[in-house]
């Protein structure tokens, strides 16, 4: 049993030093999913005087009007042996052995979140106490609730305290100790109240009835204690705490429990129930309680932890990782992201995601497309290869064969390819501009990363700009290389046009006629087909050799030969962040750290009994 409690409240202590406390609505705190007890009572209700029988020390500030003004968070150690001491955990490895020093830090710490005012606060004090004589247990000890608020406090202090309350209790895994003093009519209880609201069936609720000592002579708290008046799950529990007189006479706790034992024991109205009775048993039916509720909770928190790890896991892989500090790191890092968004682009050529099936597509469909549009056979009508023809002639008309004709009809039309050629690779360019663009956006680190994504964009755009140059150079090459050199083994393969003598059918005066020119223009037709034929293959061949193939291999090339030269303040600007993604990771780190270590902590102890 103690070690379940131990357990939780080592959880709780580390949810407390990582601020785990539920102000992050994005996933669930571990420190809501643990059990605990919280104290709830009416001002001047005997709140205080339980806490301390159950502690055995007088260590909480007194005084009139509200004087809990911020919930505390109390733990209690038990030690096999040694001094008994106190830690505040806002005043880490200072140990307290004096508990009147206690109690002013307590006041202290109040009036440094709140100043010297009244006002309250939900910001908790945290505090541990050590001692062989106390069961193991967390409680949470709350501002008393009201009706009026005191002079110096707003009037929305009553309406904020019982928010407070309620913001703890209504939870739950929270476990209600409800204090009413015996001595007023229970119906006015603010705690039996406020429990109601929040535990209607009373399963969360233990009741603790104070003050039975200060009742009227001639009435008694028996139907309240035996559940008659106002029925709970577990019965009531009745305590007899130290007078006024006792606490200004400094009455130590054991000789108080001593009395509040004989109190019950030998006061007839209640000696029959005097074993459930007093401080010492509250104390131990609370660690018991506990006890079994964190066994009840431990799969399903378990379950809580093993979901929260997979989406701190998630999330922090979605935020990237942090960057390095020193300029060597920061160096490896930006490689690394470069590599990524290199491997995605590459992957979008490649097929393993889509978009280079675009360039397939330009060579497919586009540049057949296009020259076919050139419609070569009106760029070879008659008239123009007789005006071709003609003026290749000049002065002299030639004597056999028109071959300066036929090579100027030849180039004229070659020439014409040259449009398409270079819309190829102005297509192919967009489209790997686009899938840079694409590449960038599904590089998870980059997102991180404004400064280093802008500059890997234009890079990378820079790198392909040139390699379009060159891939535009080449391509008009091939086709400059069609036309300065003809093919003529395709002309001397023609069928020669010449009677059944040998003589020729044609003489200089009948060259023009329109059969003639007819024949030629469907001569350099066939010739330009076939070598059209040849630039389909060539083109792309070539706009991959310079572009596609270049942009795999190169394509930030320039710009890591540049970051070599970075300096450090440099590198930093590539890298940066957003301070609130940074902090954000490091947030979840420190949770992430939590859930992992609560994990192990409850694997390593045996809780299954």
């Amino acid at each position: 049993m103690e070690n379940l409690i131990t357990l939780v409240n080592k959880l709780q202590r580390a949810c407390t030093a990582l601020g785990d406390h539920g102000e992050d609505t994005a996933l669930p705190t571990l420190w809501d999913s643990l059990p605990s007890i919280a104290v709830v009572g009416g001002q001047s209700s005997g709140k205080s005087s339980v806490l301390e029988s159950i502690v055995g020390k007088d260590f909480l500030p007194r005084g009139s009007g509200i004087v809990t003004r911020r919930p505390l968070v109390l733990q209690l150690h038990k030690i096999d042996e040694g001094r008994e001491y106190a830690e505040f955990m806002h005043l880490p490895g200072k140990r307290f052995t004096d508990f009147a020093a206690v109690r002013q830090e307590i006041s202290d710490e109040t009036d440094r979140e709140t100043g010297r005012s009244k006002q309250i606060s939900s910001v908790p004090i945290h505090l541990s106490i050590y001692s062989p004589n106390l069961v193991n247990l967390t409680l949470i000890d709350l501002p008393g609730l009201t009706k009026v608020a005191v002079e110096g406090q707003p009037e929305s202090t009553v309406q904020e305290i019982e928010n407070m309350v309620k913001s703890y209790i209504q939870k739950s895994n929270c476990i209600i100790l409800a204090i009413s003093p015996a001595n007023q009519d229970l119906a006015t209880s603010d705690a039996i109240k406020i429990s109601r609201e929040v535990d209607p069936t009373g399963e969360r609720t233990f009741g603790v009835l104070t003050k039975i000592d200060l009742m009227d002579k001639g009435t008694d708290a028996v139907d309240i204690l035996e559940g008659r008046a106002y029925r709970l799950q577990f019965p009531w529990i009745g305590v007899v705490n130290r007078s006024q007189a006792d606490i200004n006479s400094r009455v130590d706790m054991i000789a108080a429990r001593r009395r509040e034992r004989e109190y019950f024991a030998n006061t007839p109205e209640y000696r029959h129930l005097a074993n459930r009775m007093g401080s010492e048993h509250l104390g131990k039916i609370l660690s018991k309680h506990l006890e079994k509720v964190i066994r009840s909770k431990i799969p399903s928190l378990l379950a809580l932890i093993s979901k929260t790890i997979f989406e701190i896991e998630t999330e922090l892989s979605r935020l990237g990782r942090p960057v390095a500090s020193d300029t060597g790191g920061k160096h490896y890092m930006i490689m690394e992201i470069c590599r990524s968004f290199e491997q995605i682009f590459k992957e979008h050529l490649d097929g393993t995601r889509p978009g280079g099936d675009k360039i397939y597509n330009v060579f497919d469909n586009q540049l057949p497309a296009a020259m076919k549009r050139l419609q070569l056979d009106k760029n070879l009508s008659m008239d123009n290869v007789r005006k071709l023809i003609t003026e290749a002639d000049g002065y002299q008309p030639h004597l056999i064969a028109p071959e300066k004709g036929y090579r100027r009809l030849v180039e004229a039309s070659l020439v014409c390819i040259k449009g398409p050629a270079e819309a190829a690779v102005d297509a192919v360019h967009a489209i790997l501009k686009d899938l840079v663009q694409k590449s960038v956006s599904e590089t998870m680190e980059l997102k991180q990363y404004p400064t280093l994504r802008v500059e890997v964009v234009n890079a990378a755009c820079e790198s392909l700009d040139r390699m379009k140059a060159e891939s535009k150079k080449a391509v008009l090459q091939l086709v400059d290389m069609e036309c300065g050199y003809l093919t003529v083994e395709f002309f001397r393969k023609l069928p020669q046009d010449i009677d059944k003598g040998g003589h020729p059918t044609h003489s200089i005066f009948d060259r023009y006629t329109d059969a003639y020119l007819r024949r030629i223009g469907s001569t350099v037709l066939t010739y330009v087909n076939m070598v059209c034929a040849t630039l389909w293959n060539s083109i792309p061949k070539s706009i991959v050799y310079c572009q596609v193939r270049e942009a795999k291999r190169s394509l930030l090339d320039s710009f890591f030969a540049e970051l070599g030269a970075k300096e450090a303040k440099q590198l930093a600007k590539l890298l940066d962040e957003d301070p609130a993604i940074m902090q954000r990771r490091m947030s979840l780190a420190k949770r992430l750290e939590l859930y992992k270590g609560a994990q192990a902590e409850i694997d390593a102890v045996s809780w299954s009994k």
